[in-house]
């Protein structure tokens, strides 16, 4: 009997060892995070009840945010904690945060045990079943509740997959025996998986639950002074800065969908650890994905997505992979990440022709990265941009469309360098930290490198350091902004060691090797008028309707988003002459009316607007016409190739793809995409407006 016990309590002693490392670092962070945010920060927050409160809900949000997991009852005991986190904080204390994984375990061991017995029985589509607002928008009160709600969303699932199959009311007995006997139940197993993959990602992620939830407090914490301060455990920050131009940490492949749709291994880097394993080859399938001391993850049903984001859950635990080969048999092998060289450095920023009755430029650049290894801006886009423009000239361009949609931004000294590239030497923005002295942001740069006719692209995913180069361009009367409204974030970050003892002015930063990181808003950005995109983002001097209008969230969305007040112009600042938008504006507006695309993006809106309210989602198969009221207009099928312009590739990347098949495929996909896209149909008539 003693032996029972002492084995019973060696078991806890066990559990709590297991979680106490990750939670104490987890505090000790958390008390950094506040002082790191006092000082450096630059609208830092007071750490009191109403801060409890937001870190509380960010929290509950962030790891349950469908509400399947917690009950009203777990809810009730958590929220002892909703105005006293901001003690535990200042105390290094760890009450609410054992408390929290011990309950959040639980529910999540549960939650697998009733996916498993609910997906045993086939789903009834003839009952007259109701997924509701209210259950949907709350808490389940209770265990039998959580099954339930878990069952009623699993059967959702279900449904929403069969109906997308092309089966509705009324089916014929072959239909009827074929969805009973194998589509239902391979649907269901279907989903069974993928629920169970969401369980286990969280249980068995790298380092545990107990350092998942840690880091996502801390998380919630920081992100709790404003949207873009962040804490950043060592992967998730080599994952920022390889966004920013940093090389980034692969195993070394690549993954492809093959002809039945499998997601299966497409090529391997040479020299990468996958390649150097010699134990994998193309058209391999990933099983599953086991972390270093925890329980493999079955992705054998999983979308390129799920592979994707379970893959990049760590940069330096090893993973066990399970193979498929090809023959059918099955291999395990164990692999390691390493920081690789990018091959298509070069192709990060991509210029074609669009040719027509004039010959008009286009370039799109999907992010601001910059020269990460010497900063001297040589491997950066804006100088990458500046070469693709040269390639460009020599094909006598009367024209130049740049397409910064759904680019979120990235290096502030790239978008001056872009913008430079444009006008003469001068101030292009201002900024201020904590200190109230205002600083001029300038382009140091005599003269220019292109002086022709110029739009900007952008959309309402186009953010910071986009907005920045939209707004300068705009303010100088050197651009024609076309589009729709910006996302609206006029603020910097730096990334910093977690260390209160930081000089952000003496000490190299990028140097600074730790086990934690902040990135945290240290500074305001103004336009050289004075005004800000903060909250209003850039508006385009030619506005075209845009989905995002009902889909996309901008920065005005997040109640914990800083409020910025306009500053003085600049002083030194001087526009050039006006231009005749008022043209531009009837041109635009003729097109739209004469662009299939438009009318039915017209029906989209308005569908999608009338469809915003929750309602209650019936469980049972539908009548096609009734499940053709509640779709929304497919847009895609709208988009057909403009007559007015063929897209080319310049004549130097042309001698390039004629060496490499994979790359010319790619291109020509490009090209097709240019051609169908609306709002660059529409940009290049203004452009040739602009020249005439």
């Amino acid at each position: 009997m003693n032996k029972i016990l002492w084995l019973t309590l060696f078991n806890v002693m066990l559990h709590f060892s297991g979680m106490a490392q990750p939670v104490s670092k987890a505090a000790k962070d958390a008390f950094v995070i506040t002082r790191m945010a006092a000082k450096f920060h630059v609208q830092p927050r007071t750490i009191d009840d109403a801060f409890s409160a937001d870190v509380y809900n960010a929290l509950l949000n962030e790891i349950d945010d469908d509400k399947l997991f917690f009950t009203t009852e777990d809810i009730k005991a958590l929220s002892a904690y909703q105005f006293s986190i901001d003690d535990e904080i200042k105390g290094k204390q760890t009450r609410f945060l054992q408390n929290l994984i011990s309950i959040f375990k639980k529910r999540l061991l549960q939650a697998d045990t009733m996916v498993t017995s609910i997906a045993k029985a086939s789903f009834v589509f003839s009952l007259p079943e109701k997924f509701t607002v209210a259950e949907d928008t709350s808490y389940p009160v209770n265990e039998a509740a959580m099954r339930k709600k878990l069952y009623k969303v699993l059967k959702f699932s279900v449904l929403d997959e069969i109906e997308d199959l092309g089966y509705s009311l009324p089916l014929s007995p072959k239909q009827q025996k074929k969805l009973t006997d194998s589509v239902e139940p391979a649907t269901r197993q279907k989903m069974q998986k993928y629920f169970k993959r969401r369980i286990n990602a969280m249980l068995q992620s790298p380092g545990g639950i107990e350092q998942s939830v840690s880091e996502e407090y801390c998380n919630a914490i920081a992100k709790c002074f404003d949207p873009h301060t962040e804490y950043f455990p060592p992967t998730e920050k080599e994952n920022f800065e390889s966004e920013l131009g940093q090389k980034a940490m692969a195993f070394g492949f690549s993954l492809d969908n093959d002809k039945d749709d499998n997601v299966v291994i497409n090529e391997l880097k040479p020299g990468s650890p996958a390649f150097k394993s010699g134990q994998l080859n193309k058209g391999d399938k990933i099983l599953s994905i086991q972390w270093e001391g925890k329980e493999p993850i079955d992705v054998s049903a999983a979308s390129m997505r799920e592979i994707g984001a379970a893959l990049g859950a760590s940069n330096h635990d090893n993973a066990k992979l399970k193979i498929k080969k090809t023959d059918g048999s099955i291999k395990e092998i164990t692999l390691w990440k390493e920081m690789l060289e990018d091959d298509d450095d070069e192709d990060n920023v991509k210029s074609y022709l669009l040719k027509g009755s004039k010959t008009i430029g286009y370039i799109s650049l999907p992010a601001f990265y910059e020269d990460w290894e010497n900063n001297s801006g040589v491997n950066g886009c804006a100088n990458d941009v500046a070469k693709e423009i040269m390639k460009l000239k020599k094909e006598n361009i009367e024209g130049l469309i740049i397409n910064l949609r759904y680019n979120g931004g990235g290096s502030l000294n790239e978008a001056i360098g872009l913008i430079g590239l444009f006008i003469d030497a001068g101030p292009v923005g201002q900024y201020k930290t904590k200190d109230p002295k205002v600083i001029t942001l300038k382009d140091g740069n005599r003269g220019t490198i292109y002086d022709g006719p110029l739009i900007i692209l952008v959309n309402g995913y186009s953010a910071s350091a986009s907005e920045i180069v939209a707004g300068t361009l705009q303010d100088y009367n050197r651009a024609v902004i076309v589009g729709s409204p910006t996302f609206g974030k006029a603020t910097g970050q730096v990334v910093l060691p977690m260390d209160t003892t930081i000089n952000l002015e003496s000490d190299n930063i990028r140097e600074i090797k730790a086990d934690s990181y902040l990135k945290i808003t240290d500074f305001q950005l103004f336009r050289i008028t004075g005004k800000t995109a903060q909250g209003s983002g850039v508006i385009p001097d030619i506005l075209l309707p845009d989905a995002l209008e009902v889909s996309g969230e901008k920065e005005s969305d997040n109640k914990l988003a800083i409020k910025l007040k306009e500053i003085d112009a600049n002083k030194y600042y001087k526009p050039l002459a006006v231009l005749e938008i008022a043209a531009l504006k009837a041109v635009a507006q003729n097109k739209v009316s004469g662009i299939s695309y438009f009318k039915l993006l017209k029906e989209y809106i308005a569908t999608a607007k009338s469809n915003n309210a929750k309602q209650d989602i019936s469980l049972t198969l539908q009548t096609s016409s009734k499940k053709e009221a509640d779709e929304l207009p497919s847009l895609t099928s709208a988009k057909e190739a403009t007559t007015a312009y063929k897209a080319e590739s310049n004549s130097f990347d042309k001698q390039k793809l004629s060496t490499n098949s994979s790359k010319k495929e790619m291109d020509l996909q490009s090209k097709k995409a240019l051609e169908q896209d609306p709002y660059i149909a529409i940009a290049y008539e203004l452009a040739i407006q602009m020249k005439n």
